[in-house]
This record gives structure tokens, C-alpha cells and sequence, in this order.
């Protein structure tokens, strides 16, 4: 049975006003299945320039949206957490403010939610000058099962094309603050309190790759969120002992090479065109 779904999208003054209009236009004009609700969470004070952009996008969306005006940054988990709460349904669509949906995107993913799927993302194609500039493909484990073990040591879903049961995401305590971890956190909550999970092979995202994406993988600050993403999943007993050193050593030292070999290892590891 059909059931109606909200879409949660999260933007900050960081944010660039045409990406963010090429993500909005995506998933609510474009889609062959649209939300019934919009809930886009402005996390903090923005510019002239993106404020009247928000306003234009609200006020031009053809389904009810609203927008949720934090007084400061809080931060991207929290203010997805916030968000959530006054989506309008259980089932929930999440985007970023600079990716681009595929138009038949919620047409696929909706349907597996309403059959018993809690949390299902998808394949992404990465892009880089625009979106006819496709660099690379990530796919993620498709079997349920392989999706498990591979969680964990390594994020699961490809975070911008998940679509879940806001009432599994609430019963696992919700997003929190983790710089760049807050969604693997989740996740991996979802999974230890029993989500049925899973992935799409297709490709419904084109995912940004902008100047800066691998300096922002590594550094001292990512370096901290990772081991304490890495001590929450250990202390609550998601990973053993043997796969909690394991992660801090390969996860951990990946955060402290050089740019350059970073992006190598990305390349090659993580996003080789048509492999996982």
C-alpha cells in the first residue's frame, strides 16, 4: 500500500545558492514520484544571496514545505535530528544541498520501504565540473547480510541517498553530533537494534566532488571523529576488539596521509568507476 513520505534537507551558509537549487528542483520538481512534505532545516545565520534563494525555492515548490530557521550552527547531525522530528510521515527521503537526484529516484526506493525495508540507499555517481562530468561510481554491498559485516568497517549506505522509517531512526537514539561520522553512527545503531536493510545497484544520486573533497577526509579534526566513532561502535559492542584496532589503525591512518595519497587510495579503494 502507498504511503505518503516527507523529504529532509539540511542547508548552511556555506552552501553554494545553485547547487542548492539544482538539489531542491531534483527531488521535488523532477521526480517522477515526489515528496508529499518538504522539512529543509537552515542550520544557522546565511547570506543575502542563499536567503533569497531558500525563499524563492519555497515559495515556488509545488508540495508543502517548510523551513526550519535555527538561530545558530549546530551542526549537520543535530540539525538533521531536528528536521526529522517535524517531518509530516514515517518514511523519510534525505538529500543534500548539492547533489542531484535522478528523476526516478523515489519512484525505486519508496516502494521497498513500504514492503519492509527500514533503511535502503543506492549507488551514487560522483561528478565533478558538472553533471555530465561523471569521475567515478560507488557501490554499495546489496545483500542484506553483506551489508552487515560490512558495516562494520565501513559506512554501509552511501549517506546522500538513504530513505528510511523516521520511527527506526528515533528508536536508535537519532542523529548526534560526530563531525562527518554522525550518519555512519546512526547506521550502524539502526543495524545493531535489528533494521531491515539494503541497498539498490543503480546509480539514483550524482554525488559532488568540489575543490577540497579529500583534504576535508583527512586532517587531525577528522582524525578525532573517527576514533570516536570508532570507540562508540566498540563500547556498545557493534564491533570486537580485533575489529576496533583494526579500523583505528586503517581508518584512522588513511585520516593522516598525505592529500595526494589519500586521493590515490580513494581512487583506487573506494570509487573506481563501476566497482565497489
Amino acid at each position: 500500500m502507498a504511503e505518503e513520505f516527507s523529504l529532509l534537507m539540511s542547508v548552511w551558509g556555506g552552501d553554494d545558492p545553485d547547487f542548492l537549487e539544482a538539489a531542491f528542483r531534483s527531488v521535488v520538481h523532477d521526480q517522477t514520484r515526489p515528496p508529499d512534505d518538504v522539512v529543509l532545516v537552515q542550520d544557522g545565520p546565511v547570506p543575502p544571496e542563499l536567503e533569497t534563494r531558500i525563499t524563492g525555492l519555497i515559495h515556488e515548490s509545488p508540495v508543502p514545505t517548510t523551513l526550519l530557521a535555527l538561530d545558530a550552527n549546530i551542526g549537520l547531525g543535530l540539525a538533521l535530528d531536528q528536521g526529522m522530528a517535524s517531518c509530516a510521515h514515517d518514511i523519510v527521503a534525505r538529500m543534500d544541498a548539492d547533489d542531484i537526484a535522478l528523476p526516478h529516484r523515489f519512484a525505486i526506493q519508496v516502494p521497498l520501504v513500504e514492503g519492509g525495508v527500514d533503511i535502503v540507499g543506492s549507488a551514487l555517481l560522483e561528478f565533478g565540473s558538472g553533471p555530465d562530468d561523471i569521475v567515478g561510481k560507488r557501490v554499495p554491498p546489496i545483500d542484506a547480510a553483506e551489508i552487515v559485516r560490512y558495516s562494520r568497517f565501513h559506512q554501509p549506505f552511501n549517506h546522500p541517498t538513504v530513505v528510511y522509517r523516521r520511527s527506526v531512526v528515533q528508536a536508535a537514539g537519532g542523529y548526534r553530533h560526530l563531525a562527518m561520522m554522525e550518519d555512519y553512527l546512526l547506521f550502524a545503531k539502526m543495524i545493531d537494534q535489528g533494521a531491515t536493510v539494503g541497498n539498490v545497484a543503480e546509480p539514483l544520486v550524482l554525488y559532488r566532488i568540489g575543490a577540497g573533497a579529500y583534504a576535508r577526509r583527512g586532517g587531525v579534526a577528522l582524525l578525532k571523529s573517527e576514533v570516536g566513532l570508532q570507540r562508540q561502535l566498540y563500547e556498545m559492542g557493534f564491533t570486537s576488539r580485533p575489529q576496533f584496532v583494526r579500523n583505528i589503525m586503517v581508518r584512522g591512518g588513511y585520516r593522516l596521509v598525505p592529500e595526494r595519497l589519500r586521493k590515490a587510495a580513494y581512487r583506487r579503494l573506494i570509487a573506481r568507476k563501476g566497482e565497489r
